[in-house]
């Protein structure tokens, strides 16, 4: 359970980080230090065995068992270097950012998404189960959108942010396709098998569908080529968000899966073939792209996906020493990557700009940080004595031996060397450009060096820079453990070292070096050749009109199908079940009756089917009446809870006449929006069409019913009658159903019960509508006047009202009731009190906002299914236990009544917020028109009210006398 603790930790903490605002501004950042560094402790004895060359798997529980889905975590030498860059960069980070951000930033807010992305993070290195990994990659994605868009006024921060959901949510859900196939392909979802499967993978018939759809997740988590294009828009979120995901996180997800994947998959031509030519089309695309950038974090953006793109090639190419680089230079760019990007923060931050045309000569205003900056940029470089330059001569070493296996042995070192050339130069100046070479102009800041906060994390990681470059020995343990647990095998034997003597990869290196300085000092030339192509090679440009053509599309299809028009949408819904029905009887080719007998027709029963369908009859016939139309839907209703109460389903009953009532008064309340007559339907051909459709859809489905109620069928409520005391720990089969046997489904229904009461809330929260202040014959209006004796009463009958609701709630395990009626129960005595004593008295008494009612009650009903993981059940398992107390005596005990008491909560707090914000929607006053003929009954004027669609003819009063406003 340890890896599912440390997993679970970043998530809580970024509740408690939240909470923690209120303690103050820097609060925020000590509990994300500590959530931070908790786990690091839980991962250091798991990583000690680890180390030892075992590797740890841990099954928390059962998820989808009849799928083969589980919730377990895995943790080898590939798992363990992850969470350690994930931990700890994320540390460092944490520290930057509580000196970064201005007084005007949220830091609760920030460290929260923070926190997110960095338990979804681990999640995707620790998952065990390919389904689990892939919800913790889609987690990455949800929480990098939050951390991109942090600045949510800046236009540019929400378009990166969308293009970035965009982009890597598209490429999860082609994964999902390639996991599903790669499941079936190795029998198991499990790592532990699928990584023992690879040559039943590669030789099965579905190799390469399955092989693209997973390289379509990694290739756009990982930012290549042609998917690019989405990482460098993503520099609109603050610099330590672009240090944490572009250096150790976000985009070395996609290596993760690839060296994750690579003893499955690798080895065939398919693989090496796509995966190195990808690999280095982006890294020669980035660094090329990311000479010519005034931005420097755009130009470290570009330069991220060119060493991405360097890390694919190496995993393409698969040797077993091509690993050993790509799992270096991993290490490697997570140090001096991160390294950068905080001192681009830092010159942000100190000179008010991150335009290298502005920048000049900083060395004597910032000269720590240009020490800094100098050893980060030569690392990322190539320089000899720093680690980069290292797993670069790996990575050339690796190129020059594939291309001995190529037609033209030269080509692919040529394209490389040409890369690095690009990749010096940008490197150079980023170093250069800034520091030296002038003096600054026009600077928004005074520059000078920053605080020690922001300075020391950037200084451990150039410290290990160095380190690495010099003593490379230091980090061959953790490369060979890494190498193994990606290899599934024992490494090759590794010997890191700064000299391996004159070699190609030394010359080609050399080449580079010289190349970048030479590209460098000409770079005035090629910046003007530059221009002639700006913007008609941007990959964005292309995504930009494929969005815009999407939504012409997706805007012209929603407009020939939905107009605005109900009946058209009501007649293509009825007209295609109509089409779909009648093939589906014809095509049947059996009779309609089938052998079942009937039951007995009761005379009751005969006068409330009469009623109901006289009342259906009479709501067509009376539409234009709207409240008459509402009285009589409702007296179906009434009659649909008589036939529960005739077929012993007393928990249907009470939700119904619960629901009825509710909906009753939303939907009066809700007429306020609307006319209180529709218009007239003029046109007698389309009445008769109408009445055709109506007609035939009726008779469609009354013989469908009929076909299916006069046959056999096998039952399953045997099993829930017999199994509900024994299985579930209680006599009411049908509260048992909600709250255990179909957990998963009311988990589901009260999410969307939510959900609604959420939008209603969005559409009509700060709503004005105007009020008049008195009728059309001009009597005074009072909008609070209600009976003494009715409001007087309803308070009185207030608590009983709630001690029944609290009866029914704890009694629905074994008798008619359950946590859903006794909300609605709860709901129906509040709204009481509302039809009694009137909006301004209710106000006054119930809660303006109703959402952590709701928050609080699905956390309550998924804490639940969490509690039941952690004794290893299947989510949402119930258990139920006898007690004997004195006095008490014996009761029963069940843990469903945990989650019944959430779904309370969710009921009271959405009927609650509809309620509200139906029933006090601020009103503004305003005289209306009076009315000069008295004897007139029916007042046009008196019996109009603001109508939101504009076509409706059915008022008088135009949209210029009751407006809306916001």
């Amino acid at each position: 359970m340890g890896l599912a603790y440390l997993t679970l930790i970043p998530f809580l903490g970024a509740v408690f980080t939240k909470l923690s605002t209120r303690l103050g501004r820097y609060s925020s950042a000590w509990v994300s230090l500590f959530s931070a560094t908790l786990s690091l402790y839980l991962l250091w004895p798991l990583a000690t065995q680890v180390w030892q060359g075992a590797t740890i798997i841990q099954r928390v529980s059962p998820w989808l068992p009849e799928l083969g889905i589980d919730i377990s975590f895995r943790l080898d030498g590939l798992s363990l270097l992850f969470s350690l860059m994930i931990l700890l960069v994320g540390l460092i980070v944490v520290i930057y950012a509580r000196y970064y951000l201005s007084p005007r930033d949220s830091m609760g807010r920030f460290y929260t998404y923070l926190l997110l992305f960095m338990g979804s993070m681990l999640g995707v290195v620790l998952s065990e189960n390919i389904i689990q990994l892939l919800m913790f990659w889609e987690l990455t994605s949800l929480s990098s959108f939050l951390l991109i868009s942090y600045w949510q006024q800046r236009e540019e921060a929400s378009r990166g942010a969308r293009m970035a959901l965009t982009i890597t949510g598209g490429g999860g859900l082609a994964m999902l396709g390639g996991f599903l196939l790669l499941g079936q392909m190795a029998g198991s979802y499990n790592l532990s098998d699928i990584l023992l499967a690879g040559d039943a993978i590669r030789s099965h018939e579905h190799y390469l569908p399955m092989l693209l759809l997973i390289l379509l997740g990694v290739f756009t988590k990982s930012a290549q080529f042609p998917f690019h294009f989405w990482l460098p828009n993503a520099m609109a979120a603050p610099t330590p968000v672009s240090a944490y995901l572009h250096s150790a996180t976000m985009v070395k997800a996609g290596i993760f899966l690839l060296a994750r994947l690579f003893p499955a998959l690798s080895g065939t031509p398919e693989w090496t073939w796509i995966v190195s030519t990808v690999g280095i089309i982006t890294f020669l695309t980035g660094s090329y792209i990311a000479l010519f950038k005034h931005d420097m974090k755009a130009l470290l953006a570009y330069s991220t996906i060119s060493h991405l793109g360097l890390i694919v090639a190496l995993f393409g190419i698969g040797t077993p020493l091509a690993v050993v680089a790509g799992v270096f230079h991993i290490i490697n760019h997570a140090t001096f990557k991160a390294s950068l990007f905080m001192l681009a923060g830092i010159v942000d931050h100190e000179t008010g700009t991150r335009d290298m045309r502005q920048l000049r000569g900083l060395w004597r205003y910032m000269p720590y940080t240009m020490v800094l900056m100098v050893i980060a940029a030569a690392a990322m470089a190539g320089i000899p004595g720093l680690n980069g330059f290292i797993s670069k001569e790996m990575f050339l070493e690796q190129v020059v031996e594939q291309g001995h296996h190529a037609t033209h042995t030269w080509l692919l070192p040529a394209i490389v060397t040409l890369g690095a050339v690009f990749s010096a130069a940008y490197s150079i100046r980023i170093a250069h450009n800034v520091f030296f070479g002038g003096e600054p102009s026009d600077l928004p800041k005074e520059p000078h060096d920053p605080s020690a906060g922001m300075q020391i994390p950037v200084a451990i990681l150039v410290l290990a820079c160095i380190v690495v470059g010099l003593f490379p020995a230091i980090a061959e343990p953790l490369v060979t453990l890494v190498v193994g647990s990606s290899l599934q095998g024992a490494a090759p034997e590794i010997h890191l070292a700064i000299w391996h003597g004159f070699t190609p990869a030394l010359y080609m290196s050399a080449i580079a070096l010289a190349g970048g300085i030479l590209v460098y000092r000409q770079r005035e030339a090629f910046f003007s050749l530059q221009t002639l192509v700006d913007g008609r090679l941007d990959a964005k440009i292309i995504y930009n009109g494929a969005m815009r053509r999407l939504f012409a599309w997706s805007s012209a299809i929603t407009m020939n199908a939905d107009n605005l028009s109900q009946k058209r949408m009501l007649w293509i819904l009825f007209v295609t079940a109509i089409v779909l029905g009648g093939y589906g009887f014809i095509s049947g080719g059996s009779a309609l009756t089938g052998n079942r007998p009937m039951l007995p027709v009761d005379p009751m029963s005969v006068m409330v089917a009469v009623i109901m369908m006289a009342a259906a009859i009479a709501t067509v016939v009376m539409h234009q009446q709207r409240f008459t139309a509402l009285v009589l839907v409702s007296a179906v209703g009434l009659g649909v809870a008589l036939t529960f109460v005739k077929f012993s389903a007393p928990d249907l009953a009470l939700t119904q006449l619960a629901v009825e009532f509710i909906t009753a008064v939303l939907l009066l309340l809700a007429l306020f929006f609307l006319p209180q007559t529709t218009p007239d339907e003029q046109d007698r051909l389309r009445q008769a069409r109408d009445i055709f459709i109506a007609v035939v859809s009726g008779l469609g489905i009354a013989a469908l019913s009929y076909a299916v109620l006069t046959r056999g069928y096998d039952t399953i409520a045997d099993y829930f009658i017999t199994n509900s005391v024994s299985g579930g720990g209680g006599a009411n089969v049908v509260n048992v159903l909600l709250v255990d046997f179909r957990g998963f489904d009311t988990m589901g229904e009260i999410t969307v019960l939510a959900l609604a009461g959420l939008g209603i809330y969005a559409m009509l929260d700060q709503l004005k509508l105007l009020s008049p202040k008195q009728d059309a014959d001009g009597r005074p209006w009072n909008p609070d006047t209600h009976p003494l004796i009715l409001a007087t009463f309803s308070r009185i009958l207030l608590p009983l009202a709630l001690l029944v609701a609290i009866f029914i709630l704890l009694r629905g395990h074994n008798l008619p009731g359950g946590g859903f009626i006794a909300g609605l129960v709860t709901s129906a005595a509040l709204i009481v009190q509302y039809l009694a004593n009137g909006v301004e008295w209710t106000r006054s008494k119930l809660p303006a906002n109703t959402h952590p009612l709701i928050g609080y009650g699905l956390l309550i009903a998924a804490s639940t299914g969490i509690a039941s993981w952690y004794f290893g059940y299947p989510f949402l398992t119930s258990t139920f236990d006898h007690l004997n107390l004195p006095v008490l005596g014996e009761f029963e005990l069940a843990s469903a009544m945990a989650f019944d008491i959430g779904v309370f909560l969710v009921v009271v707090g959405t009927s609650l917020l509809i309620l509200i914000n139906l029933g006090m929607i601020h009103q503004v006053s305003y005289l209306p028109r009076v009315n000069k003929n008295p004897g007139n009954k029916e007042p046009k004027a008196a019996r109009s009210t603001p109508v939101g669609n504009k076509t409706d003819k059915s008022t008088t009063q135009t949209q210029e006398d009751m407006p809306w406003k916001r």
